[in-house]
C-alpha cells in the first residue's frame, strides 16, 4: 500500500523523499525493522492475552530434562510471525505482483491450518489436534495452486536468449531487444524472449539447468498434460515435506525460529539476484521478471522470525505451535520453488531433512527389527534428532546453538553454489 501511495505521490507531486519507494534494498531494510517491532511490541501484548486466556501447552512426559517445566507455557505463538510478515508485506510490496500473492496465500492458508491444529488442542482439549489426513490435504490444496499458478499464469516467466527458448520449444510470452556492452562505442542488441517453463535450477552442475520435461520423454503428442501433471505433483511434495520437517524441528526452544531465519535470508539473497537482471547474467542463472518483490516477502519473514526469537529462545515465554511451524516451512518450501531453487533444498534446509530423516529412520528401523528379532530397536535414543541430543545429556540450549552454526554453514555452502558449478 505504501509502496502505491509513494509512487502516485513521487509521480505527481515530487516531494523529497518519496522515492525511496522504489528502491527495493530501502524497502527490504524497513519491512526487518518493521516485522521486528511487530513481533516485539505486539508479541509481548499477545503472549499476556494467552496466558490471560490459559492458552497454554500440554506436555507430554517424554522423559526429557527441564520438560515439565514448559507445562503451561502459552501456545500459539505463530500468529505473532503470521502478523510480522503479512502487515509489513502488505504495506512495502507490491500488491500487483503474482509472486507476493502467492506467499501471501501460502501464509495465510497454512496459518488457518496450524491454527485450526492448535484450537483443536488447547480449547477442545483433544490432544491429537487436527488428523493427519487432513494437514496432508490442506498441503495439496497449496501445492495445486501453486504449481498449477506457475504453469498457466504469464506473469511468472523466465527469460532467456529467443533463439534457446525457439529451440526448446518452450511457450514465448513476449519478445524483446537486450543492449549488450558496448564494443567500440557500437551498441549491440540480442534478440530475448519471456518464455513459460518448467527449468529450474540445479546446485553444483556446470549447465546448471534441469527442465521437468525431462522426466516425461515418452508420452509423445500428450507431453504439455503430463509434464504440467509431474511438475505439480513434484511441487506439492516439496511442500508438504518441507512444512511437515519443520514442524518436528519445532521441538525445542529457538531451534524452528532460528533455524528458518538464516534460510530466509538466503533465499532473500537468491530472490535478489534472481530478481536483478545484471546480476543474474553475471552469475549465469535465471533472471525472473518481478522476483524481486520476493526480496520484501524474505525480509518480512526473516524479521518476523528474529522478532519471535526474542519471546521465543531458551527458556521460552512462548511456542509456535503449528500455526507458525506449517506456516514456515511452507513459506521456505514456497519461496524456493518460486525462485527456482527447490533443488537446493536438501543442502539450505538440511537441519529440517536431518530431523525428518532421522523420524523415518527411527520408525523403520523399529519396526523392521520387531518383525524380524520380534522386538523393535532404535537407532537413535529417541527422534528427531534433537531430543537423540537431549537424551545424551545434551543442554537444549547448546543443541540449539549447534544446530544454527551447521545452518549457517549450510546457508553459505548454498550462497556459493551460485559461483561453483
Amino acid at each position: 500500500m505504501l509502496y502505491h501511495f509513494f509512487e502516485y505521490i513521487d509521480k505527481h507531486f515530487n516531494l523529497p523523499g518519496s522515492g525511496l519507494f522504489q528502491y527495493i534494498s530501502f524497502r527490504a531494510a524497513f519491512a526487518i525493522i518493521l516485522s521486528l517491532i511487530i513481533s516485539l511490541v505486539f508479541g509481548g501484548k499477545i503472549i499476556d492475552l494467552l496466558r490471560k486466556k490459559q492458552i497454554g501447552e500440554t506436555v507430554r512426559d517424554l522423559g526429557l530434562d527441564g520438560q515439565k517445566a514448559k507445562e503451561g507455557t502459552p501456545t500459539m505463538g505463530g500468529i505473532i510471525i503470521i502478523m510480522a510478515i503479512l502487515i509489513p508485506c502488505l504495506l512495502l510490496a507490491k500488491l500487483d505482483n503474482i509472486y507476493i500473492w502467492l506467499m501471501i496465500f501460502t501464509t495465510v492458508w497454512l496459518g488457518l491450518i496450524g491454527g485450526a491444529d492448535d484450537y483443536i488442542k488447547v480449547f477442545l482439549k483433544n490432544k491429537e489436534g487436527l488428523s493427519g489426513k487432513t494437514k496432508i490435504f490442506g498441503q495439496v490444496i497449496l501445492g495445486l495452486v501453486v504449481g498449477i499458478t506457475m504453469l498457466l499464469s504469464n506473469d511468472v516467466v523466465i527469460r532467456m536468449p529467443l533463439k534457446d527458448a525457439q529451440a526448446g520449444g518452450y511457450k514465448i510470452v513476449k519478445e524483446y531487444q537486450l543492449p549488450l556492452p558496448k564494443v567500440n562505442d557500437i551498441t549491440r542488441m540480442t534478440d530475448m524472449a519471456y518464455v513459460k517453463t518448467t527449468l529450474t535450477n540445479v546446485p553444483f552442475l556446470k549447465n546448471n539447468n534441469f527442465d521437468y520435461q525431462y522426466l516425461v520423454p515418452f508420452v509423445g503428442d500428450n507431453v504439455d498434460l503430463w509434464l504440467s501433471i509431474v511438475f505439480t505433483l513434484v511441487v506439492i511434495f516439496i511442500v508438504t515435506a518441507v512444512s511437515n520437517a519443520a514442524n518436528l524441528t519445532d521441538g525445542i526452544d529457538g531451534l524452528a525460529a532460528g533455524t528458518s531465519a538464516v534460510i530466509a535470508a538466503t533465499l532473500g539473497i537468491f530472490a535478489y539476484v534472481s530478481g536483478n537482471n545484471i546480476i543474474a547474467d553475471y552469475l549465469n542463472v535465471f533472471y525472473i521478471p518481478n522476483s524481486a518483490e520476493l526480496v520484501i516477502f524474505s525480509a518480512c519473514f526473516l524479521g518476523a522470525c528474529i522478532g519471535f526469537l526474542w519471546h521465543n529462545s531458551y527458556p521460552a515465554r512462548i511456542f509456535m505451535g503449528d500455526t507458525g511451524s506449517l506456516t514456515i516451512g511452507g513459506i521456505i518450501a514456497v519461496l524456493a520453488i518460486l525462485l527456482r531453487k527447490e533443488l537446493l533444498i536438501p543442502v539450505l534446509c538440511g537441519i529440517f531433512v536431518a530431523e525428518n530423516l532421522s523420524v523415518m529412520l527411527q520408525v523403520g528401523y523399529f519396526k523392521y527389527t520387531k518383525k524380524k528379532y520380534g522386538e523393535g530397536r532404535r537407532i537413535f535414543l529417541m527422534s528427531p534428532l534433537h531430543h537423540h541430543f537431549q537424551k545424551m545429556g545434551m543442554h537444549e540450549a547448546k543443541i540449539v546453538t549447534r544446530f544454527w552454526i551447521i545452518g549457517v554453514m549450510l546457508a553459505l555452502v548454498s550462497v556459493i553454489t551460485l559461483k561453483i558449478r
